[in-house]
């Protein structure tokens, strides 16, 4: 019969992908729980995550440079950021989404991080957006708000999936440099940060002609029901 039991490690990644944990410790936990199944001793199993650690000196680098980002952040990074946006007062709404797009690739490109749903497009960009919306059309109907809210979103996915692997200390690109020189692929740090560069513009690209697109259609939208509400009330006047 066979022991489908050293498969557990497969289950405890899908998993923990799935709900978003982080990715190093995932996998040391299923390379952890593999091992107990497959009845290997705590210390060997130890060793071999400490062996394999040694031989992959990359993944150092984000634990040199932790600090920094730290420093970075306890300074008022992400005030810093939140004051720039805030700052286009008279700004459309791709204009908001494109700086803020922009923004977060390019401290994505230095490690740093200054983004995220809940601490950045709920609380501040998403309300930017509409209220430059509301300021070019007064009548916005909640459906063209939750598509705003939406686009807001997704700037925020455009920004920070399509360029994390900018910067050689992240998780992402370090656990790719591991698994390709277990399998005797020597590729620089640097050259993947290289190539990851071309995805990254080319995603922001889209994202501000996606935008503009967006925002054209819903103004062009609300304009057209704003103009349908004034003849139909001058109608109605004249009838009267």
């Amino acid at each position: 019969m066979i022991d489908f039991w050293p498969l557990i490690g497969i289950v405890v990644i899908t998993v923990g992908l799935a709900l978003k944990l982080n990715t190093l410790l995932v996998i040391l936990v299923a390379g952890v729980a593999t091992g107990l199944v497959a009845d290997i001793a705590v210390m060997e199993i130890l060793s071999i995550l400490g062996q394999s650690f040694t031989q992959n000196r990359y993944m150092s680098l984000f634990i040199l440079i932790l600090p920094m980002i730290g420093i970075l952040e306890r300074f008022g990074l992400r005030q810093r950021a939140e004051a720039l946006i805030g700052s286009m007062k008279k700004a459309s709404v791709s204009k908001i989404l494109m700086t803020y797009l922009l923004l977060r690739k390019v401290t994505n490109g230095m490690g740093l991080s200054i983004g995220g749903h809940p601490s950045m497009i709920r609380p501040l960009i998403a309300p930017m957006a509409e209220a430059a919306a509301e300021k070019a059309s007064p009548n916005l109907s909640d459906e063209k708000r939750q598509s705003i809210r939406a686009l807001s979103a997704a700037s925020e996915n455009f920004g920070n999936f399509f360029s994390q692997l900018l910067f050689i200390g992240t998780g992402g690109i370090l656990l790719i440099k591991g698994v390709m020189a277990d399998n005797q692929l020597d590729v620089k740090l640097e050259t993947m940060a290289l190539w990851a560069l071309p995805t990254a513009v080319a995603s922001f690209v889209l994202f501000v002609a996606f935008s503009k697109i967006v925002e054209v259609r819903l103004l062009k939208s609300s304009t057209n029901q704003s103009a349908s509400a004034t003849a139909n009330a001058d109608a109605q006047k004249e009838g009267q």
